[in-house]
């Protein structure tokens, strides 16, 4: 599925309301452990690299080769990545609420899935997602807003009124370009 048959699937079947419950149901907070086993088998094609707050990071070829640590994830982790990789250009100017600026240096709610898209196309995923009820529910709400024709803008005010309670904990986001 291609991320923009994702996003459709994500905004025919996601409601905010269900989305945050099936995610708080399922998924501890950011600072929850992981298992660490691994199958190497699931790794080949993939750089993996451990970093010291414990977010593991994978290089795959683009956008379109999810990270091998999504192999086993449930679907609603696997969607929140492909929303991630079809809206880039948004994320990268949406603040994320859940702490990740201090614990992991995140600078936006982008680099809770996607650490960084190489020069070559190559992309380092960051796992921080697959653990972060917040950082799901952002993108998501990102992503549908942006296939509902809504600017950066218009998407970074919504959810800096929805999260304005936890403000405090918001990354240092850089502001989107003037229309």
């Amino acid at each position: 599925m291609n991320p923009n048959q994702a996003l459709l699937v994500l905004r025919r079947t996601f409601i905010y309301g269900t989305c945050a419950a099936a995610l708080a149901i399922s998924l501890s907070g950011c600072a929850g452990g992981k298992d660490e086993t691994t199958n190497a088998s699931a790794h080949a094609g993939h750089e993996d690299a451990h970093m010291a707050n414990g977010d593991l990071r994978q290089t795959t070829a683009g956008a379109q080769t999810l990270p091998a640590f999504l192999t086993d994830a449930h679907s609603v982790i696997v969607q929140s990545y492909q929303a991630a990789a079809a809206s880039q250009d948004v994320l990268a100017f949406i603040p994320c609420y859940c702490g990740c600026g201090d614990s992991a240096g995140h600078r936006s709610n982008l680099e809770c899935f996607i650490h960084e898209t190489n020069a070559d196309g190559s992309v380092t995923w960051d796992d921080h997602g697959t653990r972060c009820g917040t950082c799901m529910e952002i993108a998501v709400q990102a992503a549908v807003m942006k296939q509902e024709g809504k600017s950066i803008a218009d998407i970074r005010s919504a959810i800096e009124t929805k999260y304005s309670s936890q403000a405090q904990y918001a990354t240092d986001t850089p502001q989107p370009p003037a229309p």
